[in-house]
């Protein structure tokens, strides 16, 4: 049993139709998930072998109380027990924080994390969304955000920080300042769950602001942080008084026997864990370097473990989602569901170089037709969007994994609800014009200049220093075709010439300029992204002390 539980942990399976197609054996065939936010390099596979070698011990007898558990994480972190309450998961407390604090109204920026808009509209609660701008990079203005509140009398406020899908970033000394002008709100909630993975700051958390403040939480995970999603765990820190009113409804066992044992397990292992975080960062830097290359995609800064980018004009995110799954095997999140957003989004995990040249590889197929397959078979029901785990259940179900219908595969007759699959080499836009008369889809204005260099002898944009800001330009307009003429032979698209732009996009070189941006207040300076100060120790509560 333990062998085949290691093998589980380690497929990277988040739900039972991923897992039905996993497939280890380092073929580089099998699934690849940037889907599910999370740590590659953590737990280690010793570790996970000694998981795995207890596993009847942990499944067979109760796990301590929960506050014995918190008080191992609080002796950890070095925070005072009083003021910390340990979840089933950072959505336990959520919706606890929800059914008890929230009495009329919320405010939070979107797109952002799903369940602090649904949570409270479950509740009959009044949600005030703030949309963060496309045009702006999806960064968060804190006096437009204050000013938003005071306008529409919320009497509670949401950061994420970092945001969830976008991976926006707010450096700590402009969140106190937030705190202390909206001292009068009921409460003010500080969403850290992807904190551990940024390096724009030293200490970025606000903990130990939030423990000397009667209106504020600060919510953190540890699944996300230790790549076990699993093993429901997080914790909130307030103040004793707020932190108790949580804790005091919170059921003596909420916590299962896998998360004391991870809990218990950590003092021995901080400096791997210190070791994964600085990996991710440093993949975080490629990954948006390499994809950055790709003619008409946007990659906007992100301290989190997850890029948001913008798919070039033409491409449905939907479609890309179901291609990239059917015929590479990889699963992307599409955000067209997240509120805010739209199905030309897509967030995708940070995770090794070598899933990161497979992703690219595969999204340069898809995107730009260098090898078309068949197109995914699309819903009857013209649904726009559907979430990530829905669309992986129903391909599974009904395709080969390979796009093709298991109808078609036996040679029997099309799956009921399925349309039919168009020819071969039909599907996501392609890069020219695919009929008689321009009537083809848009196509980005890098690929065509590439592509047409008789046609576009527009010059060249300059090359961008690599430092210098620059928020992500406004989607690009289709472009007008010209009179009904014979479609060209499609090319492969390359990637774009070095120092220029995407169209609407950023060079590697501004990606990691601004990966990490430059602090707003004067007397801070951006952290070098090294991990800990002293990587003997484990993190404190802030994300990046030390413990003595």
């Amino acid at each position: 049993m333990a062998g085949n539980v290691t093998s589980l942990f380690r497929s990277g399976a988040h739900s039972p139709s991923m897992a039905a197609l996993a497939r280890e054996g380092g073929d580089g065939t099998g699934p690849v998930d940037f889907c599910i936010p999370c740590n590659p390099y953590f737990p280690t596979p010793a570790m996970m072998e000694t998981m795995a070698a207890r596993l009847k011990d942990i499944i067979t007898f109760y796990p301590s109380s929960a506050d014995t558990i918190t008080a191992e994480l609080c002796n950890l972190l070095q925070l005072p027990p009083q003021a910390v309450a340990m979840g089933n998961g950072s959505t336990e407390l959520i919706t606890w924080i929800d059914h008890l604090l929230v009495r009329e109204s919320l405010a939070i920026p979107v797109p952002t994390f799903g369940r602090w808009t649904d949570q409270p509209m479950e509740t009959g609660k009044r949600v005030d969304m703030f949309p963060l701008q496309e045009s702006n990079g999806f960064a968060l203005d804190l006096a437009q955000y204050a000013e938003f509140i005071r306008k529409r009398g919320t009497r509670v406020a949401v950061i994420c920080n970092p945001n969830n899908p976008d991976g926006g970033f707010l450096h700590k000394q402009a969140l106190v300042q937030f705190m202390d002008a909206m001292a009068d709100l009921d409460l003010i909630v500080i969403d850290e769950s992807f904190l551990e993975f940024a390096d724009a700051e030293a200490e970025p958390s606000v903990v130990q602001e939030a423990m000397l403040r009667p209106n504020v939480i600060v919510l953190r995970s540890l699944g996300k942080n230790f790549g076990l999603h699993g093993i429901r765990f997080g914790y909130m820190v307030a103040n004793p008084s707020l932190a108790g009113k949580v804790r005091s409804m919170l059921p003596k066992w909420n916590l299962n026997a896998f998360a004391e044992y991870v809990v218990f397990m950590l003092k021995e292992h901080g400096t791997e864990y210190a070791q994964s975080l600085l990996q991710v960062r440093k993949d975080r830097l490629e990954m948006a370097s390499q994809l950055a290359t790709l003619p008409g995609l946007t990659v906007y800064p992100s301290q989190g473990n997850f890029l948001f980018v913008r798919l070039p004009v033409g491409a449905e995110g939907t479609v890309v989602r179901d291609r990239m799954l059917t015929e590479h095997r990889i699963l992307v999140r599409e955000c067209g569901n997240k509120i805010g957003s739209s199905s030309r989004f897509l967030r995708l995990v940070v995770r090794p170089e070598v899933d990161v040249r497979r992703l690219v590889s595969a999204m340069e197929q898809v995107l730009y037709g260098t090898r078309r397959g068949a197109a995914v078979p699309e819903l009857s029901t013209g649904t726009s969007y559907s979430s990530g785990t829905a669309a992986v259940d129903r391909l599974v179900s009904e395709t080969n994994g390979a796009g093709i219908p298991l109808a078609q595969a036996v040679g029997a007759m099309s799956v009921p609800g399925l349309a039919a699959a168009p020819a071969a080499g039909v599907g996501m836009p392609l890069p020219v014009a695919a009929q008689q008369g321009g009537a083809g889809m848009p196509m980005p204005a890098a690929a065509m200049q590439m592509q047409q260099p008789q046609q576009m002898q527009q010059p060249m944009m300059a090359p961008v220093t690599p430092m210098a800001p620059m928020a992500p330009a406004p989607a690009p307009m289709p472009m007008q075709m010209q009179a009904p003429a014979p479609a060209p032979a499609p090319m492969q698209a390359g990637p774009t010439p070095p120092g220029v732009p995407a169209r609407g996009g950023l060079t590697a070189a501004q990606v990691r300029g601004m990966t990490a941006p430059a602090p707003p207040v004067p007397n801070l300076a951006p952290a070098p992204a090294t991990g800990w100060p002293n990587a003997q120790s484990w993190p404190n509560a802030a994300g990046m002390g030390q413990v003595g």
